[in-house]
Formats: structure tokens, C-alpha cells, sequence
């Protein structure tokens, strides 16, 4: 029976035939010991399959483009490392980096790859991914300095615990950080280069970048929901008592539409605090022991 790694470097990859052949091998020249590397064929209509193959790679193939988040899901369960090192399969993330985020594993349940000043990022996807990040840290009262970055290490354990939560599509590494931190476990970001990806990216500025906000909210309500309808209620409630005052002392009437912005206000503010409450039980439920490991867990 094959010896079970350590560490599994999983790689989601669609039609990266060209470059994937270059990144396992600059992988393979760690030398990490008990490391396997496990490359997820998206429904590539080229030869990435077969070059992950001719590298040593275990490669899981789909039958067609399911999206990058399904590729993640699917190496996660055919992982058998107890660490998983999450990386993009095109390049960007170089691989000199794994051992600076795996050293931080010992104190820290995920590291994530942040990408620093000076790294090979086009200027409208900076400033996009700093208006996530902006939001992301307010709902979950936490900096977070790179809330879209593929490039990640966590114990497996705990990836499975959120699996099944975590979209198809390029926004799984935001619900893994949200997830994270409001279930209580630790993240750590670590500065890193990147290049810019080679080719034409798979990812659209204004289809995505749309899709990515409403994910983001999303996964806003279904971990930190009191955070989002909060703000809500209170615009509601602080327009309808500015109506209600405008027209107090213009008219000397409660008009019908001060009533309804503050009963909305009320209203939003009561779903508010069912919906913690069912996010609350919803968290208690997928905790599988409540304990704080580190060393020698599986």
C-alpha cells in the first residue's frame, strides 16, 4: 500500500496544456518530501490531461467545463494529503513560495498567498479586489489584505467541513476566508509576488466582478447576516424619520410614506436577528468537535 503524503498540491486547470508542463516541474524541484500533486482537468479541450499525466501528476478529469471552484471541490476529496496547498495551474503563483506558506501551518489553520505591492496585477482587477477586500473585513471584522487569491494552504480536514458550501465558480477562496473566520479558526496572509496570467484570462471584469459581489453578499448573510441587514434597517429607519420630520414641519402631517420606511426599517431589522440566529445554529451544527488542534490531527 502506497504511502499516504503529507501534503497534497492541488491545481484546477482548463486548457493549460502550454503552461502547466513548466509549473509541475518547477514543483517537482522542491523536493517537498511526502507531497503528491493532484491536477484537476476541467473539461480541457486540449492536451492538459495528458501533460499533467507524463509529469507524475494524479490527475482527476471532469467531462466537461464544470468551473474552477467544481475542479477545487473535486480535488479536495481526491486528496489524500493532510495539508492541501491550493495554486492556479496558469502560472501566476510561483511555486518558490509554498514552503514560506507552509511554515505558517503550525500556528494557523489557513495561509493564504497575498498578493503584495509589485505583483503583476492589471490595474482595474486591484482595484476591484480592493473594494472585496473592504467589504469582506467589515462583515467578518477581520483584515483581509487578499480575499480572492487561489493561492492557499489549509488542513484537509477542515476543507471538507466546508465543501460543500464553497461555489463552482472562481469565488470559492472568498466563502473558504468568511467561512473561516466565522467559525473561528485562524488566517494568515502572507505577502507574495505574482505574474500576470499568460493568455486571455477565463475570468470576465464586468460579468464576474458583478457575480462576485452578490457571492460575497451572499456568503455575507449566510455567515455574518446581522452585519448586512443592520446597515439596511438603519438607512430605512434614519430616511423615514428625516420624511417624517421634512414633513412635520412643512406640512404638520405623518405622511403614509414615513409609516412604511419605518416599518420597513423595523421589518428588515426583526429578519436580521432570525437570520443570526439561523446562521448561528446553522455553524453549532457543522462544528464537528469545538476543539482547537494543531499538531498530529488528521
Amino acid at each position: 500500500m502506497a504511502e499516504r503524503p503529507d501534503i497534497s498540491i492541488i491545481i484546477p486547470a482548463l486548457n493549460e496544456a502550454e503552461r502547466l508542463g513548466p509549473l509541475l516541474k518547477q514543483i517537482a524541484a522542491l523536493g517537498l518530501a511526502r507531497s503528491e500533486i493532484v491536477v484537476v482537468d476541467d473539461g480541457s479541450t486540449d492536451e492538459t490531461g495528458e501533460v499533467a499525466l507524463k509529469s507524475g501528476a494524479h490527475v482527476v478529469r471532469h467531462p466537461y467545463n464544470i468551473g474552477n471552484g467544481a475542479a477545487v471541490k473535486s480535488g479536495i476529496r481526491a486528496a489524500r494529503g493532510r495539508l492541501i496547498v491550493l495554486m492556479d495551474g496558469d502560472g501566476q503563483h510561483r511555486p518558490e513560495d509554498i514552503p514560506k506558506l507552509l511554515t505558517e501551518t503550525e500556528r494557523h489553520h489557513m495561509v493564504v498567498g497575498a498578493r503584495a505591492k509589485g505583483s503583476k496585477r492589471r490595474l482595474h482587477r486591484y482595484f476591484a479586489n480592493h473594494v472585496y477586500n473592504v467589504f469582506a473585513s467589515y462583515v467578518s471584522k477581520f483584515k483581509i489584505e487578499d480575499l480572492t487569491s487561489g493561492f492557499r494552504v489549509l488542513k484537509r480536514r477542515d476543507a471538507l467541513r466546508f465543501i460543500d458550501l464553497l461555489p463552482n465558480t472562481f469565488s470559492y477562496p472568498s466563502t473558504l476566508t468568511l467561512a473561516f473566520l466565522r467559525s473561528g479558526l485562524t488566517v494568515k496572509y502572507v505577502p507574495i509576488q505574482t505574474l500576470y496570467r499568460s493568455g486571455q484570462s477565463k475570468i470576465s471584469l464586468v460579468a464576474d466582478g458583478v457575480r462576485f459581489l452578490l457571492i460575497i453578499t451572499k456568503i455575507a448573510t449566510l455567515f455574518s447576516p446581522f452585519r448586512v441587514f443592520l446597515p439596511v434597517s438603519a438607512f430605512f429607519f434614519f430616511t423615514g424619520l428625516g420624511y417624517y420630520l421634512y414633513t412635520y414641519l412643512m406640512y404638520h402631517r405623518f405622511t403614509n410614506m414615513a409609516v412604511l420606511l419605518l416599518t420597513t426599517s423595523v421589518l428588515i431589522f426583526m429578519m436580521g436577528l432570525v437570520s443570526e440566529q439561523i446562521a448561528l445554529l446553522r455553524m453549532e451544527q457543522r462544528s464537528p468537535s469545538g476543539r482547537w488542534e494543531f499538531e498530529g490531527e488528521d
